[in-house]
């Protein structure tokens, strides 16, 4: 009981002595945000805030793997390391001179981050990546086959692993591209479904609005119908029965 009252007490005066853990985490999580910022000294954020905002970046950074720099085969753990080192990198606390631009490359860092994080997407990616290798290789199939049919040296430049490289990773960007266009597409047309089914449902609310007032409106002015067709009919009778009390004068004989 003591020992809970003077927990209590240390903790209301500001001695948080009871719990070690929290200042160890945020020492260790410290100690390895200046490690990373020492390693990563060469890749200044201006170079990398410059590279995820370069003309193009758009469709670039449609690649999460591009966007931080890993190859699809880095395992999440690593991937992770390098996602939190960047991101410290460009975050805008950090970039102060250039803060909007770095604001837009944290995001992008972020997004790529969440899309690699999430098991399904990362598959995803994979697969796109893995169509392009396919794709490439075909391609490339075909472009020895035709020198060989031509009687030429079926080498290609393909044929350097740097170059090979390359062509894989100008087929992935191709792929993101496309699947892209195809996203906003179909983002476009529903949309203007959307927006078609809310005109229809708008035009059937007005038409029912209209219908409604006009029953009551009809119903409103019933009792008036109702009342001068009473009126009118008492009148008839009243004409009528004025004509029939009339007595036309009696005919005298003519005397000669």
């Amino acid at each position: 009981m003591a020992s809970g009252a003077t927990s209590s007490k240390s903790e209301k005066n500001g001695d948080f002595t009871n719990p070690p853990q929290k200042e160890e985490l945020f020492n260790s999580f410290y100690t390895e945000v200046k490690e990373i910022e020492k390693r990563d000294a060469v890749l200044t954020p201006k170079q990398q805030i410059e590279r995820l905002l370069r003309p193009g970046s758009t469709y670039f950074n449609l690649n999460p793997f591009e966007v931080l720099q890993v190859d699809p085969e880095t395992t999440l753990d690593d991937i992770k390391k390098k996602y939190r080192r960047m991101s410290i990198l460009v975050h805008p606390d950090k970039n102060q001179d250039d803060v909007e631009r770095a604001q837009q490359a944290f995001e992008i860092i972020n997004s790529a981050w969440k899309i690699l994080e999430c098991e399904e997407t990362r598959a995803k990616c994979l697969d796109v990546i893995e169509e392009a290798r396919v794709r490439t290789d075909q391609m490339l199939a075909e472009k020895r086959k035709k020198l060989k049919k031509d009687g030429k040296d079926s080498r290609i430049e393909e044929d350097d692993p740097d170059k090979y490289k390359h062509a894989i990773y100008v087929r992935t960007m191709k792929l993101f591209a496309d699947m892209e266009r195809k996203r906003r597409e179909l983002a476009n047309r529903d949309m203007e479904e959307r927006k078609r089914k809310r005109e229809q449902e708008i035009e059937e609310e007005e038409k029912a609005t209209t219908e409604k007032e006009w029953q009551k409106n009809f119903e409103e002015s019933r009792q008036n119908r109702v009342e001068s067709w009473k009126a009118f009919q008492t009148g008839k009778k009243a004409k009528k029965a004025k004509g029939m009390g009339f007595k036309p004068p009696k005919h005298k004989a003519e005397s000669r």
